[in-house]
């Protein structure tokens, strides 16, 4: 048990009023509370057997001079509060040090002010003139049950106080009345001694109570000291003469040099701690500085050195004081030694943990800018350049989803192993972190051997891997920056070979992009454009527009996709290929998405029924457990039939989760609703996505419409697969970006059902698109008139 600074010592008396609880403040209390409250734990029964054992006698003793309705009252009423009581105080943490026992203390007080009343009642139950016998009986009862609660309550003197004090005083005031003045003096004196007594005894009480946890500190200060001896038993004493030579040699400080205490008395402490080097005098350093110590007979503490003892280096941590007579007359050293060779080994790992990556064995991140630093201030001091390469793998987050943590890690190991295979002299690879690596040229000539390196490394990386059984195929992003002239700081050129990165990755990956002073407009202007996105919707800056969908047969409308366009009164109209990457890193698409959905449900009842209308949805919209929900308020709230809506994907969503998208997805099929399966052949094309997921249509890319055109054969075999594919599954093509007529001529000589492209439209706003049908609705008002 710890004592708080402000407990009272053991030997002082608890001040009355704090031990009442009528004064002190939390410091002054401390754990008090508890401490009286730590004797009733456990004694509840005895209370309870004590309570029904005097409400009993009490009963037996007036069963003659009471009435019985009155006896069997009182008697009922006692049980019940004696329950009632048992019940609640047996179920309080008394004792218990993380509480600081006030309310509880608080509580056994009330108690004690409840039982007094009842205990008062027994001399009134004759009325207000009781006869002598039976107040001397009912005091003797009472008496009785002021003893036993003396004793097994002492320490909660205020508790005592409140029982004993009200029946002292009600049995003192009935004797009065009944002509027995002298015995209510008695009565007082008795209650008066017996709150005197409880309020000592519980003083004695806490003080032992502290001097026995002081005299527990003690004891477990004094194990804890002879543990700690016992555990570094390794320990040894040594004592060199006035010559320092070792003298009164320790068995264990004999063992610990792996020779006799005989062989080494007399012995030049440092030519038993040296081996070999005594008789060439190269000396290590630490140990020279120990012999200067000891020659100007100074003390040293905790002084490492290396040792060799039987051929074999250890390290020993040494501490020693000069040993002088009773005249100052230097008499030599004595000190203690340990063998800290596993404590330093240990060490040594753990710096080297700090610094290497345990994954991959290859420098951290703090290891890389050390490296970096002294690169710059090489470069600045020589004049020279040097490099900082930041490495992203491309589909990295494919491989952890879809088959899990551990393969992912077993990649970065095989990824790691092709890095430092490529690292030659000069140069430091390492991991920053998750999937990004790093690496540091130093002594670069230009920045095209810089580049020439990383487009190597992508090619390295790039190559097949295989791991657990599975073919893997991740490539690399590279952006790079030179020092000092891109950076003079590593903060510096770090950053901008992080915006040279971001580059990379925004032209799609697998690229080397090198830093230009552009890259950081282009930085500041993406952050204004995330800043003016967060308030688009509530500034209602978004716009649908809708691209026309036809029947590749006979160029027949049947529905429009919903393609999502944002001017903004600072940066104009901008492009979705800009804002919507932004957005899905922002996690601002859930929002966006959801207004598309709703706006374009209610668009699309304004149009015949027979047309539908595509609206896209982005792979972190799929994530979102709620996002079925939102799709059937849409649908509610606009009153849109499920089957005129088409939900647009594409394979990345089934890239993201283990199984999650493609549970919605079945849920929004199950609801009616068309999925259209976007891009398809274009990314990660896989057969089990059509197996698993009942899509309605399949989307060809327009890079294909484009080069069946053109006559590619592989374009033209694409189309074909994906078109018997498609039909095989039951369902339905549509091919993207149709703008001339030979490649409309092209589609439908391909089998592909629908066209989507400028050669049938472009992209249109919802006043357009109700202006296609309103001369049919003339047509239609005038053939009724």
């Amino acid at each position: 048990m710890t004592r708080v600074a402000n407990d009272p010592i053991p030997n002082e008396d608890i001040p009355v009023r704090v031990l009442l609880g009528l004064a002190g403040s939390d410091d002054e209390i401390g754990d008090l509370r508890q401490l009286q409250l730590a004797p009733l734990r456990g004694r509840g029964k005895l209370r309870l057997t004590m309570g029904l054992g005097m409400t009993i006698v009490a009963v037996v003793t007036m069963a003659t001079t009471v009435p019985v309705a009155v006896i069997a009252g009182w008697g009922l009423a006692t049980l019940l509060f004696s329950l009632w009581s048992y019940h609640v105080v047996s179920r309080l943490p008394l004792g218990d040090l993380r509480h600081s026992g006030t309310a509880e203390f608080r509580l056994c007080n009330r108690h004690a002010a409840y039982s007094a009343v009842v205990w008062s009642a027994p001399f009134w139950l004759q009325g207000l003139h009781p006869s002598v016998d039976h107040l001397l009986s009912m005091w003797t009862v009472a008496l009785l049950m002021m003893l036993t609660l003396a004793i097994v309550v002492h320490t909660l003197p205020m508790a005592c106080i409140l029982f004993i004090a009200p029946v002292s005083l009600s049995a003192a005031l009935a004797l009065a009345l009944a002509g027995a003045p002298a015995l209510a003096g008695i009565a007082i004196a008795a209650g008066a001694l017996l709150s005197s007594f409880c309020i000592r005894f519980a003083q004695n009480h806490i003080r032992f109570r502290r001097a026995e946890e002081v005299l527990h500190e003690k004891t477990e200060t004094v194990s804890l000291l002879l543990r700690e001896f016992e555990e570094t038993s390794a320990d040894w004493l040594w004592q060199t003469d006035n010559s320092r030579r070792l003298v009164h040699v320790s068995p264990r400080l004999a063992y610990a040099l792996g020779a006799s205490a005989e062989q080494l008395e007399g012995i030049p402490l440092l030519q038993a701690l040296s081996g070999d080097a005594w008789t060439t005098g190269n000396f290590p350093k630490s140990l020279h500085d120990m012999a200067e110590r000891m020659k100007r007979r100074d003390s040293f503490s905790n002084l490492i050195v290396p040792v060799t003892i039987d051929g074999k280096p250890r390290w020993w941590e040494l501490s020693a004081s000069p040993r002088l007579d009773e005249a100052g007359k230097f008499l030599g050293f004595r000190g203690v030694g340990s063998d800290v060779t596993e404590q330093r080994a240990s060490a040594e790992q753990i710096a080297r943990m700090a610094r290497f990556d345990n994954l991959t064995g290859l420098p951290n991140r703090l290891s890389l800018h050390e490296d970096l630093e002294r690169a710059l201030a090489h470069a600045i001091e020589a004049k020279s350049r040097c490099a900082m390469l930041m490495i992203d793998l491309d589909r990295f987050k494919a491989v952890n989803d879809t088959l899990g943590h551990p393969v992912g890690d077993k990649l970065l190991a095989q990824v790691a192993a092709r890095l430092r295979g490529m690292i030659d002299r000069g140069m430091t690879c390492g991991r920053l972190g998750g999937d990004e690596f790093a690496v540091v040229l130093q002594n670069v000539p230009s920045p095209a051997e810089a580049e020439e390196l990383a487009k190597r490394i992508i090619a390295t990386l790039s190559r097949p891997y295989v791991v657990d059984n599975h073919q893997l195929f991740v490539g690399a992003s590279i952006g790079f920056a030179m020092g000092p002239q891109d950076g003079s700081t590593v903060e510096t050129l770090t950053r901008n070979a992080d915006l040279a990165l971001y580059k990379s990755k925004d032209k799609g990956g697998n690229v080397v992009a090198a830093y230009v002073a552009s890259l950081h407009a282009q930085a500041e202007e993406r952050r204004v454009m995330e800043q003016e996105l967060r308030g688009a919707l509530e500034r209602r800056e978004f716009e649908l527009y809708y691209q026309p969908v036809v029947t590749a047969e006979d160029g027949t409308l049947n529905g429009f996709e919903a393609l999502i366009r944002w001017n903004n009164q600072k940066l104009g109209n901008v492009s979705p290929g800009r804002f919507i990457p932004l957005a899905e890193d922002s996690r601002l698409i859930s929002p966006i998405g959801e207004w598309v959905l709703r706006t374009a449900c209610h668009e699309a009842m304004r149009w015949p029924s027979n047309l539908k209308v595509a609206v896209n949805v982005s792979a972190e919209q799929l994530t979102d457990p709620a996002f079925a929900s939102v799709v059937v308020s849409a649908l509610a709230q606009s009153g849109l039939p499920p089957q005129r809506l088409e939900i647009e994907v594409t394979e990345s969503v089934f890239l993201r989760d283990g199984g999650g998208a493609a549970q919605l997805l079945d849920q929004l099929i199950g609801l009616g609703i068309r999925l259209s399966l976007d891009d398809f052949g274009t990314g990660y094309s896989s057969l089990g996505y059509l197996r698993k997921t009942q899509f309605s249509t399949i989307k060809v890319d327009r890079s294909f419409v484009v080069g069946a055109a053109k006559g590619s054969i592989e374009s033209i075999a694409i189309i074909r697969a994906v078109v018997a594919l498609a039909d095989s599954l039951g369902m339905s093509t549509t091919a993207e970006g149709a703008e001339s007529e030979l490649e409309v001529e092209t589609i439908r000589s391909l089998g592909c059902g629908n066209i989507q492209g400028y050669y049938y439209g472009r992209p249109m706003p919802a006043s357009d698109v109700l202006a296609l049908f309103r001369p049919l609705d003339q047509r239609s008002a005038s053939a009724a008139a």
